[in-house]
């Protein structure tokens, strides 16, 4: 590992991020699977065992991953510490299916954040916070204060 320094770093100006993949991590990955397609629509692309589970929903990809203790880093208290927000369309009908499944978390109903989104989270069987969020046009409401 290298040691930070004071000289400033330039960064390629050639390469371009393109995309992000959340990786959570769980205690059962057929389980995991088995919500976010019942859940929030997504498709399996591939389950290669018990270890890793790969789903995707339009342009959105994401990975399940075992925290079973095997290895080093997949220590099993890992499962159901992660969270990661996932940007839509279609926000208010989504939300009433996830609501009518029981799934929303009871801190994260829908709601209209100053930033300019609306959005709500959802928990998984392992209790991963999966945020969802719409961009809507921002609020004057006062950031100190509080979402609205």
């Amino acid at each position: 590992m290298t040691t930070p320094t004071t000289t400033p770093v330039t960064t390629p100006t050639t390469t371009r991020f393109l995309a992000a993949v959340p990786a959570l991590p769980v205690s059962d990955a057929r389980r995991a699977v088995a919500f976010f397609e019942e859940a929030l629509g997504f498709g399996e692309l591939r389950h290669e065992g018990e270890g890793l589970g790969i789903l995707r929903r339009d342009a959105v990809e994401l990975h399940l991953w075992v925290a079973d203790g095997s290895a080093p880093g997949a220590e099993r208290a890992l499962a159901g510490s992660g969270s990661c927000k996932i940007e839509v369309v279609g926000i208010d009908e989504l939300y009433e299916h996830c609501r009518r499944l029981g799934v929303v978390h009871p801190n994260a109903p829908l709601q209209d954040r100053w930033w300019g989104t609306r959005e709500f989270g959802v928990l998984d069987p392992d209790n991963n916070l999966v945020g969802l969020y719409e961009r809507v046009s921002a609020t004057s409401a006062d950031p100190a204060k509080g979402a609205p």
